[in-house]
């Protein structure tokens, strides 16, 4: 992050996200901010606090992909939850402090990849010795040797010139011209743990968790024995091997650190929980979630099986379409807990354009790889490619604006024909242009009861 400017960071952002230049902005700099308090002297990095966002508009313009490409770019921790989905406590269902647990089991894993991969080669040198002695057992130990008899003993199996049948493996393995022979192994059992389910409300995750833990700390681990090939026990001993070699203290140290530092919390759907209170009904406990979240979003600490975890800068961005509601509808202490709001715009022909074509990802590029696999090479002509767009965006006027999450129903639905035949197609070039897109799609823009079975 050090080396990357808002206007970088918007640049990146324009590979995968089509338009919205307001919103790039403001997640651009609230991004850069974060490396900005670290910069400043400790004691008032404490008191700086992330500017959250509430991002609104309708469904299928770019609010989640924004978010999650921003995560991506800063190697940050990354959840995605959905506010509806969360009932206030005393209700059945899902408390809000698991999203920061969810988010701190995230970082666990994103760092112990990263140090796996740290540890890999010498994990892979401690496998590659297991395998060896698999291949050609040693010698075993005589009770009446000394000490001094079985250091040689070892010496002997490693000493690739006293033992030159050892280095002749070691070449075949590291050649790959064992890999198809199979061996017998000891691996680790995935049932060794017996099943325990815990029915309860919200809020009781915490103590599943530990039970579990508990329970398997108190169940010594089982083994089972396989016939695997040579290529795959070394990936298996290797990655045992890796996992000795991890220090899973330091691991958990780090991970907790940089969720409370660089963890960012995508809370989708949050118009849903913005309605008024009546009193009664299934929408009783909107408001109760609201102040549920309060705490986290002001910053409190959240219990986890990994310690506590402080989530005063995680970084809140909520977003929604309010069709039904106004962010003036959240409880007011949750409105000044996002202070940057920004609206994204509707989708037009010409961006549908732009997303068929211009991002890294893009549908155009998607298919042809797809269809690429089965020799066929596809062309698209450029009038075909705004037929498409300006069928797409009809369908969203006349039925449900759903952005551009239309797109991938009309490609599904042009491309259905070529996808089924590929595989037995004679013709491996084929080139779509208007006349073909206006004749597979034209009853889903003239039949208004069949647009509406098309998600």
């Amino acid at each position: 992050m050090a080396t990357l400017t808002p206007k970088q960071i918007v640049s990146e952002l324009d590979k995968y996200v089509i338009g919205q230049h307001d919103a790039k902005r403001c997640v651009a700099i609230a991004l850069r901010n974060r490396w900005r308090r670290r910069q400043v002297p400790e004691p008032l990095q404490e008191e700086i606090a992330p500017k959250n966002i509430i991002m609104i508009g309708p469904t299928g313009v770019g609010k989640t992909e924004l978010a999650r490409r921003l995560a991506k770019l800063a190697d940050s921790p990354f959840t995605k939850v959905e506010a509806s989905k969360f009932t206030e406590v005393g209700y059945v269902g899902r408390d809000v402090e698991s999203m920061v647990r969810d988010l701190t089991e995230l970082a666990v894993n994103m760092v112990k990849e990263k140090e796996r991969e740290t540890v890999r080669q010498k994990a892979r040198e401690v496998a590659e010795e297991r395998l060896l002695d698999i291949l050609l057992p040693p010698r075993q130990p005589d009770d009446r040797q000394t000490e001094q008899d079985q250091q040689h003993l070892e010496v002997v199996r490693k000493d690739e010139d006293v033992n030159p049948t050892r280095s002749k493996l070691r070449r075949l393995l590291r050649e790959g011209k064992m890999d198809e022979r199979y061996i017998d192994l000891e691996v680790n059992s995935q049932s060794s743990m017996p099943m325990v389910e815990i029915f309860s409300a919200g809020g009781m995750e915490e103590l599943d968790m530990n039970l579990k833990d508990m329970l398997s700390g108190l169940m010594p681990p089982k083994t089972k024995r396989r016939k695997v090939k040579v290529k795959e026990a070394l990936e298996l001993l290797t990655n045992e091997e890796a996992g000795k070699l991890i220090d899973m203290d330091r691991v958990v140290k780090e991970a907790v650190a940089k969720v409370e530092q660089e963890g960012i919390i995508f809370l989708d759907e949050i118009d849903k929980i913005a309605g008024r209170e009546h009193g009664m009904g299934p929408d009783v406990s909107r408001e109760g979630v609201q102040r549920d979240l309060l705490p986290l979003v002001e910053g409190s600490t959240v219990t986890t099986k990994h310690g506590m975890v402080r989530t005063d800068h995680i970084l809140f961005i909520a977003a929604g379409a309010f069709h039904m509601s106004k962010p003036s509808d959240l409880v007011p202490e949750m409105q000044g807990r996002f202070p940057i709001r920004v609206e994204l715009k509707a989708l037009t022909a010409d961006d549908f354009v732009r997303i068929l074509t211009e991002p890294e990802n893009a549908l155009i590029t998607q298919y042809k790889a797809l269809l690429s696999t089965e020799g066929v090479e596809l062309t698209f002509k450029d009038d075909a490619i705004r037929a498409i767009a300006e069928m797409a965006s009809q369908v969203n006027v006349a039925t449900e604006n759903i952005g551009a999450r239309r797109l991938h129903t009309v490609m599904e639905r042009l491309l259905e024909d070529i996808s089924f035949d590929a595989p037995d197609s004679r013709e491996k070039e084929l080139v779509i242009t208007a006349e073909y897109v206006r004749e597979k799609l034209s009853k889903i823009s003239q039949d208004n009861d069949l647009t509406r079975y098309i998600l």
